[in-house]
């Protein structure tokens, strides 16, 4: 369908408060505020026509010869889109100011600031915010000194043209044409607003100026105190960049991504909603900032661990797979009919009714964030985790939905049973290691029984490898985790043989599936692409096993998927093109992973010959 960007044609800007996308010709049509979890004001990228943009570029369709270029400015989260014409060079850079506070804000901020280094460029804008997902009606307050609101349902956007902007009204929108000469600047400064009452500041040309220099400290200064030194500083910490876009500064929740709706398939149904907390990716994201030394990050995610199982338990057990971002458990599902779904792709949900799922690897993620610290919140904090223990000693052996949250029923998934033996064994080191009174036999008599469950039934005589669940022989890509948790030497010939089958039926040119769905069906229609969390998972399973040349080929392959500035959605279609939620920290997390193990081994590998 016509009028829709690639997904891979995105960067991500963002104030860990609330994202935005920026597309390659300079719109953004996707900003959720006043937190990543709210209605959208712009969301053209689900509904072309109904969901709402702001635009400012140079207009290339009508310049014979232009060309576009975007990139991030390096080592930040400033994003730059260039305009390469015979007549002129310019440039828009979109930024938003981090808020590491611990107070939630109802006002964000959002720069878009053009310039021109050569010779001189037309530029249009346009601003036509859709409120609530599109649902909602707004009214339109222009003033004569160049600023504007847009009002709409308790939001609203306030809008300052800063230099030779000459807005005018375009129905309950607005428009702007104008042109640059090399040194001239000009700004778009759009605010939104939920506190309501007090007037936005207006902004002066140098305050703008201070406020990207500011973005820009802020990020440099971040990313000096990790200590990745490996052979892919570039992608790593873009990475890390990511993750940490992805966090919401007030909590400390990661979310799993920044979009909803997003298709796995082009016209299919598997459109989730990922801007929550899951406690899986979560776990999994901050054991990837913590293993670049990023240990703010890691503590605060802790913490909000060890609200949620203070807290009551709305789902009946300890821990619900996901949450809001302010730890809020109820996630009820609709569908918005109204949006017609990326290039076609319906239903469009918003929230997720997975939230109600049983998933029993989230324990294993969970005490595994939980230890690695050796205070998990003092006395309280380490009694909340015991009774967890306590619990799941007697309720682990049951089936669930899995990792994959599939909607075909409940199994007894492989992986559920290792992440359960996970959490028995970290809370056995944690016990024993910082002396904490815990039933070591009760625990350590669970943790041998799924042990020997999972060996007894997890494996496949015929297959020769660990199978999906027990009452299948389908592989599943999530046991690729296996050698990382420590279960299995990654060179254990049960291990390799594994691997052999993986390779064999879920590998396509170094690229994964996560599973097989016709041969394991999970309830929905169509099918999906290649995951590019199992991708990765791949390479550090390779490099771990020795299999260092297959295994950096596999990497550098795998790199080639991202798009222009290093951002990778959830899955690789079948013509490399990017599906799913973008971007997607579960890719990103692996990314690290990948790329840490791979350091390691090649770092031993080298040392070795010498």
């Amino acid at each position: 369908m016509n009028g829709y960007p690639q997904i891979a044609d995105h960067g991500m800007i963002g104030d860990l408060q609330t994202a935005a996308l920026v597309s390659g010709n300079g719109t953004i049509d996707w900003w959720c505020t006043p937190r990543f979890d709210s209605p959208s004001l712009f969301a053209s990228i689900l509904d072309s026509r109904r969901g709402g943009h702001c635009r400012l570029a140079t207009d290339v369709d009508r310049i014979e010869g232009a060309v576009v270029r975007q990139l991030y400015l390096p080592d930040t989260a400033i994003l730059v889109t260039r305009f390469m014409a015979p007549g002129g060079v310019g440039e828009v850079a979109d930024f938003m100011e981090p808020d590491t506070s611990a107070t939630p804000s109802g006002r964000h901020r959002l720069v878009r600031l053009a310039r021109v280094v050569r010779g001189s460029l037309p530029f249009v804008f346009t601003c036509r915010p859709r409120f609530d997902y599109g649902r909602a009606p707004h009214t339109l307050v222009l003033h004569d000194d160049g600023t504007a609101v847009f009002q709409g349902p308790g939001t609203d956007l306030h809008l300052q043209a800063v230099g030779p902007l000459d807005l005018r009204p375009d129905g309950e929108d607005l428009v702007a044409d104008f042109t640059l000469q090399a040194g001239e600047i000009a700004a778009v400064v759009l605010t939104s607003d939920s506190d309501g009452g007090l007037p936005t500041p207006r902004l002066t040309p140098d305050e703008v100026r201070d406020s990207f220099e500011a973005c820009r400290a802020f990020w440099h200064g971040w990313l000096r105190t990790s200590r990745y030194r490996g052979r892919w500083n570039d992608m790593v910490n873009r990475s890390a960049i990511t993750l940490k876009l992805l966090t919401y500064a007030p909590t400390g929740a990661p979310i799993a991504a920044a979009t909803m709706g997003l298709p796995e398939q082009i016209g299919g149904e598997r459109n989730w909603d990922y801007r929550y907390t899951w406690v899986r990716d979560a776990s999994l994201s901050v054991r990837a900032l913590i293993d670049l030394g990023f240990v703010e990050e890691a503590q605060a995610f802790r913490t909000w661990l060890r609200e949620r199982l203070s807290a009551s338990r709305a789902s009946g057990e300890p821990l619900q797979i996901m949450y809001r971002i302010d730890g809020d458990p109820h996630l009820s599902e609709e569908i918005l009919d109204h949006l017609e779904g990326y290039q076609g792709s319906r239903p469009v949900r918003a929230g997720n009714a997975a939230a109600d799922q049983l998933q029993l690897d989230i324990y294993g993620e969970a005490a595994d964030a939980l230890a690695q610290a050796q205070e998990i919140g003092g006395i309280r904090g380490w009694r909340s985790f015991a009774e967890l223990l306590d619990w799941l000693a007697d309720t682990w052996d049951r089936p669930d939905e899995g990792i994959w949250e599939t909607r075909g029923g409940r199994q007894d998934f492989t992986y559920s049973r290792l992440m359960t033996w996970v959490a028995f064994d970290r809370g056995i080191r944690m016990a024993t290691a910082y002396s904490r009174p815990a039933d070591l036999v009760r625990w350590m008599g669970a943790r041998d029984a799924v042990f020997n469950q999972i060996i007894d039934r997890g494996w496949s005589a015929q297959r020769q490898a660990f199978v999906q669940h027990y009452s299948t022989d389908v592989l599943d890509a999530s046991l690729l985790l296996m050698p990382r948790v420590g279960f299995i030497s990654p060179r254990d010939p049960a291990w390799l043989s594994t691997l052999d089958a993986i390779d064999k039926e879920l590998v396509s040119d170094s690229l994964v599936y996560r599973y097989d769905p016709a041969a394991s069906p999970d309830g929905l229609r169509g099918s999906e692409g290649t995951f590019n969390l199992c991708s990765f998972l791949y390479v550090e399973a390779l490099a771990r096993a020795g299999r260092l040349q297959q295994a950096r080929y596999a990497f550098d392959k795998m790199l080639t998927y991202a798009n222009h500035v290093g951002l990778f959605a959830e899955e690789i279609g079948p013509s490399g093109e990017q599906l799913g939620n973008f971007p997607q920290a579960f890719t990103h997390l692996a990314l690290i992973a990948a790329a840490i193990a791979l350091d390691e081994q090649l770092d031993r590998a080298e040392t070795n010959t010498r």
